[in-house]
């Protein structure tokens, strides 16, 4: 089966720039409600159950086509809300170190530039969905946006840090105003964190 993962912090840890009011629905509604209906979904298929969340999404097209959406959605949303967590950090914010900052340098031109195109991402993507900073297959950093519970691990990249922009993640702090919650976001980053991920991702 699979499991809700606890949070790597204290829900009101993060405030002021998200509250402990808005985790308690969407960590403990909206994720475990993806975690419960992902198993329910995969009942009767016991093998399914043992895998990694990260070769299931990788492999659903092995898998029976009634599964599909069960594990796309509710398994895509997840592994999608787990980064999430990983990805802030009472202690964050300010800029990326090592390795991690040279490439966004050299990728993106600067860590600036990286930072006003990641908000444009989140601002631009029509309807709910997700940023995202992840590694291709030649190991180049990829700046992109996905819609609903789509998730690159899915296309072969390795996500290091996301940004979710569904309503349920900013609205009770932010009523609508979206953009006021990506321009916060960058307050609570875990740079540590997607540093370490980008580092292992390196040579997986």
């Amino acid at each position: 089966m699979f499991k809700l993962s606890a949070l790597p912090y204290p829900k009101d840890a993060l405030a002021p720039y998200i509250s402990e009011n808005t985790l308690n629905y969407h960590y403990d509604k909206h994720h475990a409600g993806y975690v419960n209906k992902l198993n329910a979904g995969l009942q009767g298929h016991p093998d399914l159950l043992e895998q990694t969340l990260e070769q299931l999404l990788q492999n659903y097209q092995d898998t029976p086509e009634e599964l599909h959406v069960a594990i796309l959605h509710n398994g895509g949303q997840h592994y999608n809300h787990t980064l999430y967590w990983e990805s802030m950090s009472p202690d964050g914010g300010g800029e990326p170190e090592g390795g991690l900052a040279e490439a966004i340098a050299t990728t993106f031109g600067s860590f600036i530039e990286f930072k006003e195109k990641f908000k444009a991402a989140g601002k631009t993507q029509f309807g709910s969905g997700w940023v995202w900073l992840s590694l291709d297959s030649a190991n180049n950093l990829v700046l992109e946006s996905t819609s609903n519970a789509h998730t690159p691990l899915v296309a072969g990249k390795k996500p290091i840090l996301t940004m979710d922009v569904w309503e349920h993640a900013y609205y009770l702090d932010y009523q609508n105003a979206r953009p006021d919650y990506i321009d916060e976001f960058f307050n609570i980053i875990n740079w540590t964190e997607a540093g370490r991920k980008y580092n292992e991702a390196l040579t997986a």
